[in-house]
């Protein structure tokens, strides 16, 4: 598949972001929260942050993004 923008990668339905994420993305990094995990994935040029619950062992979410702000939670893993 050739770049998306993230745009682009929002009109995908969710099989096909899932895919996208998870063949093409760069994993960063995971943060926990006690009963849920939220890897965080860079692809191409925004990130995806998937929210995995841990007790059901299964995916309840995703967000998109690019703005910086919303890395901030991630900023510990930066020090």
């Amino acid at each position: 598949m050739s770049k998306l923008s993230l745009y682009d990668f929002k009109i995908l339905s969710d099989h096909e972001q899932y895919d996208v994420v998870f063949s093409e993305g760069t994993f960063i990094d995971a943060l926990i929260e006690e009963n849920t995990r939220y890897p965080l994935y860079a692809v191409y040029l925004f990130f995806v942050e998937i929210e995995y619950n841990v007790a059901k062992n299964k995916i309840v979410g995703k967000t998109s993004f690019v703005t910086v702000d919303k890395l901030n939670r991630y900023s510990r893993l930066m020090d």
